[in-house]
């Protein structure tokens, strides 16, 4: 059984939290002649650049993150990932960086995407600050339960932040293909409609970004996500945690976003000032609307996405691994700054250094077009 026909049973079977839009059966554009993996470089070293900036400070309010260590631009020490004696500190992965290159590991080993494969690869070693709907989708599948059964009704960031390497078996030949393969990647750990469709739309945004010589215009992340996010999502309402919005907004994920980035962007808000509003944590009602914020304001400059992203969010890791993920998808690797590159530890374990160059190599070999 094909992945389209795996997750047309899901469907049939109502087990996917997911809408059978039309969206799913359209093949993406293809890419132009000029396209090179640079791009695809930039997407992956960016999230892993992004992790690993983020996550010594992970999960502090700004404020408090600000007079501890200033304005964050570089790596800062991590206890779980030191460098050799006299060096400067280095970049060292969470889960976000871990589960997206065990995925393109997987992927590697299977010549594309195996759903059950993906799935025991992140039974195998362990998971750096696991979060908890990836946590019980773990459980569930070492007690042997079906990959389709495992994920958590979450709408959690955790399948957002993994779900970039599923465009690259699909560079050469882009099919409809690569819609059931996202969607059957979201649901290993988040059976749910915001994440689902999150996952979904940021690929069509990954895939356009590929397609592009220049950054797109302001709003056009508004567009395209909620273009793409409306014809996905279930109607699930969900509802703000905190903030300006707490009790004033109930509905799906794509109509937060339709309805809130635009009037943040015409106030001229800040990335801090505008993350505030909606708080800027793990739940996809406030990593969603941070993410694309950043790339309104940002998009331009890969470092300064990267850097606002850092220092402006809570859950900062993973909104600077996803920033980080777009903007390297539209600049391409040599927009990275060197240092952040070169102090990379390249780890997906505790006893890897270098991996993450290591498949993107073999990604290029195997997957590549230039």
């Amino acid at each position: 059984m094909t992945n389209r026909e795996s997750l047309q049973q899901l469907f049939t079977e109502g087990l996917i939290a997911l809408r059978p839009a039309r969206l799913l059966d359209t093949a993406p554009p293809g890419l132009p002649a000029a396209f090179g993996f640079d791009r695809v470089e930039g997407m992956m070293l960016g999230l892993a650049i992004g992790d690993a900036l983020g996550v010594t400070t992970e999960g502090q309010l700004p404020d408090e993150r600000r007079r501890r260590h200033g304005e964050i631009r570089d790596y800062l020490p991590n206890r779980n990932c030191r460098p050799p004696p006299g060096d400067p500190a280095i970049g060292c992965p969470s889960d976000d960086t871990q589960l997206a290159f065990w995925t393109l590991e997987q992927m590697l080993a299977d010549n594309g995407f195996v759903p059950a494969q993906v799935a025991q690869r992140f039974c195998r070693d362990r998971i750096f600050g696991i979060g908890q709907a990836v946590s019980a989708a773990v459980s569930r599948l070492r007690a042997g339960i079906d990959w389709y059964r495992a994920g958590e009704p979450s709408a959690g960031n955790g399948a957002l932040m993994r779900i970039a390497p599923m465009l690259i078996p699909h560079l050469r030949n882009p099919s409809s293909a690569l819609w059931a393969d996202t969607a059957l990647c979201a649901m290993i750990t988040h059976n749910d409609s915001a994440s689902i469709s999150a996952c979904l739309a940021f690929v069509h945004l990954l895939w356009e970004l590929f397609r592009m010589r220049r950054p797109p215009e302001p709003l056009w992340w508004v567009r395209e996500y909620a273009a793409m996010a409306r014809e996905l999502e279930t109607g699930a309402a969900y509802r703000p945690r905190g903030g300006a919005f707490l009790n004033r907004f109930s509905g799906p994920l794509w109509q937060f976003v339709e309805q809130n980035l635009p009037d943040a962007h015409r106030r001229g808000l800040s990335v801090r000032q505008a993350c505030d509003l909606w708080y800027s944590g793990a739940y996809l009602l406030e990593t969603v609307p941070s993410v694309l914020y950043i790339l309104m304001r940002h998009a331009q400059d890969f470092e300064e996405a990267v850097v606002r992203a850092v220092n402006d969010t809570m859950d900062n890791d993973t909104v600077a691994a996803i920033v980080g993920a777009a903007a390297g998808a539209l600049h391409g690797r040599k927009a990275i700054p060197e240092r952040w590159v070169s102090r990379l530890s390249g780890r997906t374990t505790e006893r890897d250094d270098g991996k993450v160059f290591e498949l993107l190599k073999k990604a290029r070999a195997t997957w590549g077009s230039g």
